[in-house]
């Protein structure tokens, strides 16, 4: 399963997010730095307002929507590349990430210290994010200096490699993280191997208030890691009110809509967080329908057929015939698979079909 990793400065409420996302307690939260040393994993649903119409078109109770995980990971401060704070912990736990959730403190508290002593999300972004560079410029050194050696050789793939290192060098100096050099295909699969911090994708969880969440625009904190996160990073930004979501974990459905709508909003920002890690993840989502149960199947995107079919059994992809196929905007407005078929919207896919999000679908194969 994919994850992906929740970062930030100490006491920006990383681990209040967690417990929000995860619904539980799991991740303790204090008012100090290094509250998280051991990283906390949960696995979160992905909201999908899709899966209740075809439940109701199965006729089934049984709603299995997809997951992801999140990680929980410790507090970052300044000079975490030469191991300040637990600077080599917290560096080791993102390189294991596939994508990182920065939280940005965009809220005023004087009772939650900043480490930092003020509240500035611009500087915060920037101190990760110098962490994360420094930290992948000392590594792709000792690979340069590895590599070098091995192109004496006469290895073209290497020779390759110390040439893309050579156009990251400079630009990972001037304060630039990895994903943003513009990059081939080809070159885009070498940074892969070279597992760079800066090069995981990355959206910014705006953390504001809980009065601030009916009009987070209004907040100038808000704004300018917006304006930063797209002008910089070309990157996503989130608003959340990591807070207010965690006074719902113990209320039921209807106890949590009243108390959001108190506050004159009908979430707190985390389902589409949640929703906005998953697509950062490049995952999309078909479905199984059928009287036992509705289930959201998870894939990357660009996936064919009997790779989507391996994702419920690695038997259906070995003995892949076709797939039954119909997009789940034309089954909800047909009622029924046979009206999709009285449609003509009902398809057989082979082997070279590509799905799509929302596909729903029904596997051919053999044994």
């Amino acid at each position: 399963m994919l994850q992906a990793g929740i970062v930030g400065l100490p006491n920006v409420g990383k681990s209040t997010l967690f417990n929000a996302v995860t619904r539980t307690r799991k991740a303790e939260s204090a008012n100090y730095p290094f509250c998280t040393i051991e990283p906390n994993v949960g696995v979160v649903q992905v909201p999908d307002e899709r899966l209740e119409p075809l439940a109701k078109i199965a006729k089934t109770e049984t709603i299995i929507p997809a997951a992801i995980e999140f990680k929980d990971i410790a507090g970052l401060v300044k000079g975490a590349n030469e191991g300040e704070g637990l600077g080599n912990q917290f560096l080791a736990n993102i390189r294991e990430c596939d994508a990182i959730i920065q939280v940005v403190r965009c809220f005023d508290d004087d009772d939650i210290i900043h480490n930092m002593g003020s509240v500035d999300p611009i500087r915060d972004i920037e101190v990760i994010n110098s962490e994360l560079i420094l930290a992948d410029i000392a590594s792709l050194e000792r690979k340069h200096q590895k590599s070098v050696k091995l192109t004496r050789g006469g290895d073209k793939e290497t020779a390759a490699e110390v040439q893309l290192i050579e156009q990251l060098m400079p630009h990972l100096n001037d304060g630039n993280p990895a994903n943003t050099l513009p990059m081939s295909e080809e070159e885009a699969a070498m940074v892969e191997k070279f597992f760079l911090l800066s090069s995981k994708p990355t959206l910014f969880a705006a953390n504001v208030a809980e009065d601030d969440l009916p009009d987070p625009d209004g907040n100038p904190y808000v704004s300018k890691v917006k304006q930063y996160a797209v002008e910089h990073l070309d990157a996503e930004c989130v608003v959340i009110s990591a807070r207010l979501e965690s006074e719902l974990v113990d209320l039921t459905e209807d106890e949590a809509a009243e108390f959001l709508s108190d506050f004159g909003v009908s979430d707190s920002g985390v389902s589409g967080l949640i929703n906005s890690a998953y697509t950062l993840l490049g995952l999309m989502t078909f479905f199984t329908e059928g009287e036992k149960q509705v289930k959201a199947w998870t894939i990357p995107e660009n996936t064919k057929a009997p790779k989507a079919a391996g994702a419920i059994h690695t038997d259906f992809e070995k003995g892949f015939i076709k797939a039954e196929v119909v997009s789940f905007d034309h089954l909800v407005v047909a009622g029924s698979r046979q009206a999709t078929r009285d449609a003509g919207r009902y398809r057989l896919e082979g082997k070279d079909y590509v799905f799509k999000d929302g596909d729903v679908a029904l596997f051919k194969f053999n044994t």
